[in-house]
C-alpha cells in the first residue's frame, strides 16, 4: 500500500441564513480568513464578512487508487462537518484535489 500527501480545497455557499446564523458566522469572521487559514490536517474554513462563500482547506494522507474519488468525498465530508458545526446551511460543494507528492517544483537557475 503507497500512501501520498493530498491536499482538498473545497468551496461552497452558505444558503438560507437567519439572523441567528448571521451573527453567529460574523462573531467567528475574524478566525475564519483566508490569510490566517492555510491547509492543515485537522482542515481550514475560510470566509468574510459576504456571508456567501467559503472554502474549506484541508491536507492529509491516503492511500494512492487509480482515481481521487475517495479522497475527494473525504474532504467534502469533513467541510460539510465544519460547517455543520457552525449551524448553518450550504450548497454547491465542490472540490479539487492535489497530490502533493506529485507536484514538481522548479528550481531556480
Amino acid at each position: 500500500m503507497t500512501e501520498h500527501t493530498y491536499r482538498v480545497l473545497v468551496r461552497g455557499r452558505f444558503t438560507d441564513l437567519d439572523d441567528a446564523g448571521r451573527e453567529r458566522l460574523l462573531a467567528e469572521v475574524d478566525r475564519h480568513s483566508l490569510l490566517t487559514n492555510g491547509f492543515s490536517e485537522d482542515g481550514a474554513l475560510a470566509y468574510d464578512r459576504t456571508l456567501d462563500f467559503f472554502s474549506y482547506r484541508v491536507q492529509f494522507r491516503a492511500e494512492v487508487r487509480d482515481d481521487e474519488r475517495a479522497v475527494r468525498d473525504r474532504g467534502l465530508a469533513m467541510a460539510g462537518r465544519a460547517v455543520d458545526g457552525l449551524g448553518v446551511d450550504y450548497r454547491e460543494l465542490r472540490a479539487t484535489v492535489t497530490d502533493v507528492d506529485l507536484v514538481k517544483i522548479r528550481q531556480r537557475r
